[in-house]
């Protein structure tokens, strides 16, 4: 844990189809560097020979952390942060953090430094947002287990219900925009 001069990260949290994605590709569209927590994942499956589906992504995301602790993941986005910023760079987006661990590690490891922003959207909204995504959709059965699931089992619901700031996102994609930009301004990131 160590305090850095003038570094700002955020990350944004939600249940699947609010918006978290959409908000961070905006970011990084505007040269903002992303750390991929997912990414940490996905090449520990390439590298176990598992296959990229939904359903092996979320069995595989569970057995890691049984196996491997908790902060599996977290412990590479938090060395991927620190090797940014010794390169210099001063405002980071942090895509993934999912479970009150990963919130608690990565709040502990840069104190005052990063922004949790939720993201959230009724359900019947989300879910048909889920429904046609070009990249796994889901079918509604599939999008409520999936939301039960990262309730449950992941804990998603810590992150957002202590967020630092709330996007509603249940308009069209210029109002998440402009939505984002009072946050960042807000936020002098």
């Amino acid at each position: 844990m160590t305090h850095h001069e003038n570094v700002k990260m955020i990350t944004f949290v939600g249940l699947p189809g609010s918006g978290k994605s959409e908000a961070v590709t905006y970011l990084t569209d505007k040269s903002i560097p992303r750390i991929y927590a997912g990414g940490v994942i996905y090449d520990a499956m390439d590298k176990m020979g598992i296959e990229r589906t939904q359903e092996n992504e979320t069995k595989f995301r569970v057995d890691i952390r049984a196996q491997q602790g908790v902060d599996f993941v977290f412990k590479e986005v938090v060395k991927q942060a620190n090797d940014l910023i010794a390169a210099g760079q001063r405002r980071i987006v942090i895509d993934g953090l999912k479970t009150w661990d990963e919130y608690k590690i990565t709040k502990q490891e840069f104190p005052g430094e990063l922004s949790v922003v939720a993201v959230v959207a009724p359900r019947h909204l989300r879910h048909h947002r889920l429904s046609i995504r070009p990249h796994l959709p889901l079918t509604d059965p599939e999008a409520s287990a999936r939301d039960w699931h990262e309730i449950e089992d992941v804990g998603a619901g810590g992150p957002i219900a202590i967020a630092d700031h709330y996007i509603i996102n249940d308009g069209n994609i210029e109002k998440l925009h402009q939505s984002i930009d009072a946050v960042i301004s807000d936020l002098e990131f």
